[in-house]
């Protein structure tokens, strides 16, 4: 809506409210802005004319939600509900007449929807949560202020080696000490602990997001992603164990194009194994952090998962991290597993099963248990020595292209190459 601005109006304005005709639509919409964690009390008796009436003398909501089914004309009225709406508010309609020629006036009015009562409680609440979602989207102009991407890849040596508790770690210090708004993708779908290790349920997003690829959009993001802090959303699942990954991979590409989008960076927890069946998951990975103990067995398979990260993804950074380091039993020396693997190590993590345990205990990631520890002194080195890494990146393309570049932002040649998109309904 377009209204002239009304000074001194803006920090008054409320997030939501609606003028409901009938009883029980009011009641269902009552219910739903005490689910979203708004006062009832702005969800009021009588339609479009009552809305008018107050939102002459009172700032508008940031969402507008307004009964049209006493409306004789409701496109002209709807004119007269722009003229007390102050810009950036988004209006919800809702009426009895069932007419495509009205929707399209009333959309192009300026109108975010239109609903036909009677309206289930299902299909409010997401109408509502997509008017959010056009709310909190970057407006046009603010990309070229936003930092790169960052998106660093987790894999582990051998199960077990403490890559799960890394990625939680990386990507919890990129939240709350370097404040950057980030993604957390565990794709362990049936034995994953990304949401498990911040005391969380996983919910059914990430196995949806496979099950229908089509499906997956920035509202679909916010819906399905569960939030660890202000700044930290986590994507995984509790997969049945009789349910076998059945997918092409083109779920796990549009999910991190979106997280591109939304977040400032993307933490993945790759299970080893799915470099087997999706190698293309790293083909543009800039930082691979590779986890590994000091055993003869994660040697043998540094060596391998190195030389497939240097043919597959020959562009990206490769740091090196020991895990759980006892140094009076240590299976290899630190200075021949660097000899074996033929290259250095650049982080020892000090083995620390107290912090573990109180970290489990407490619901927590290892770093936060263990901020004042040896071990969470190293794990903050290694999330500065990413974000490093990334700068040192965008540094580089600057020099080369002289344009800013995401670190993701090769991904749509790539994207070329996959199965194309179903339509959306």
């Amino acid at each position: 809506m377009n209204a002239p601005w009304k000074p001194g109006m803006a920090a008054t304005r409320d997030q939501f409210a609606a003028y409901i005709c009938d009883e029980p639509t009011l009641d269902i919409v009552r219910a739903m802005a005490i689910n979203m964690g708004w006062p009832p009390e702005k969800c009021n008796k009588g339609g479009l004319r009552n809305a008018v009436q107050s939102l002459s003398i009172t700032a508008s909501p940031n969402i507008l939600l307004v009964d049209l089914s006493e409306s004789g004309d409701p496109l002209n009225d709807i004119n007269a509900l722009a003229e007390v709406c102050e810009p950036g508010t988004v209006v919800i309609a809702m009426g009895q007449v069932n007419d495509v020629r009205l929707y399209r006036d009333l959309i192009a009015s300026g109108l975010h929807d239109y609903l036909l009562k009677p309206v289930g409680p299902d299909h409010i609440r997401d109408t509502i949560l997509q008017a959010q979602a056009m709310l909190n989207a970057p407006k046009a102009g603010e990309a070229t202020a936003e930092r790169a991407h960052v998106g660093i890849m987790v894999i582990g040596t051998r199960g077990g080696v403490g890559a799960s508790t890394v990625a939680t770690s990386l990507a919890w210090q990129l939240s709350k000490n370097a404040g950057h708004t980030t993604a957390l993708l565990d794709l362990d779908l049936h034995f994953g602990t990304g949401a498990l290790t911040m005391d969380l349920e996983p919910g059914r997003g990430l196995t949806d997001a496979i099950d229908n690829p089509s499906r997956i959009d920035g509202l679909f993001i916010e819906r399905a992603m569960i939030k660890a802090n202000d700044k930290l959303s986590i994507l995984s699942a509790e997969a049945p164990i009789s349910s076998p990954l059945i997918t092409d991979g083109t779920a796990f590409f549009q999910l991190q194009e979106e997280f591109r989008h939304a977040f400032e960076n993307t933490v993945v927890d790759l299970p080893r194994q799915m470099l087997i069946d999706y190698p293309h998951l790293v083909s543009e990975t800039n930082i691979a952090v590779l986890v590994t103990e000091l055993t003869l067995a994660s040697a043998r398979d540094a060596i391998r998962l190195l030389a497939w990260l240097k043919s597959n993804a020959p562009a990206a950074r490769v740091p090196v991290v020991a895990n759980k380091v006892q140094p009076a039993a240590l299976e290899i020396g630190r200075a021949d597993f660097e000899t074996t693997i033929e290259r250095k190590i650049d982080f020892l993590i000090p083995a620390d099963p107290k912090t573990a345990a109180q970290a489990a205990k407490l619901g927590q990631p290892f770093c936060e248990a263990g901020k004042s520890t040896k071990a969470g002194a190293v794990m903050k080195s290694l999330t500065d020595r990413c974000l490093g890494m990334a700068e040192e990146e965008v540094a580089a393309e600057k020099d080369t292209s002289g344009a800013k570049k995401s670190l993701l932002g090769k991904f749509g040649d790539f994207k070329s190459l996959l199965p194309s998109k179903p339509g959306k309904k």
